[in-house]
């Protein structure tokens, strides 16, 4: 789904307020990212924004990191089955195929889930798009090896890829 309707020079000129709410959404529940990134401006293009944006998550300390690593959701959990996912995140764990787990893979993630999160007290977040729900299992099950501060930094690097995949959607050079 390609919608490119801002570029990084239109951000560029908006106010605080606008630029935060015409990038709601890229980082979930969590428009401090934009906010922080705002005084960075102008972006020379779509990479440089993206830069200002992961380089003021990386700045923010810790625990604003864990506040945005906690906003994502579990995969197919409970937000998903109530249907409270955002709109991003509904529609990329349905192209992953996580809304069409069998009851045996949907009960695994589910036990995968409980075991990250009693682990690292925090969600397991990997970008699906392109992944499909054996790689996610078997991607939740290494991951759930590492160690904390590992993982802590493996989730960042996932919101980073995340955050780009959700920037190209919408903002051009």
């Amino acid at each position: 789904m390609t919608t490119h309707s801002l570029t990084a020079a239109a951000l560029s000129q908006m106010d605080q307020p606008a630029f935060v709410a015409a990038l709601d959404g890229i980082f979930e529940h969590s428009p401090w990212v934009a906010a922080r990134a705002w005084p960075l401006r102008p972006f020379a293009g779509r990479e440089a924004l993206l830069g200002a944006l992961v380089g003021s998550m990386q700045a923010a300390p810790r625990a604003d990191q864990l506040a945005l690593i906690r906003a994502h959701p579990e995969l197919a959990g409970k937000l998903a089955v109530r249907g409270e996912l955002t709109a991003e995140s509904t529609r990329e764990q349905a192209g992953a195929g996580l809304s069409a787990c069998t009851p045996e893979e949907f009960a695994l993630i589910h036990e995968l889930n409980a075991a990250y999160n009693g682990k690292f007290g925090f969600p397991f977040i990997i970008a699906v798009r392109g992944l499909g729900r054996g790689d996610i299992i078997a991607a939740m099950t290494r991951r759930l090896g590492n160690e904390p501060d590992v993982e802590f930094a493996e989730a960042l690097t996932q919101i980073a890829r995340i955050a780009a995949l959700r920037l190209a959607e919408r903002v051009t050079d």
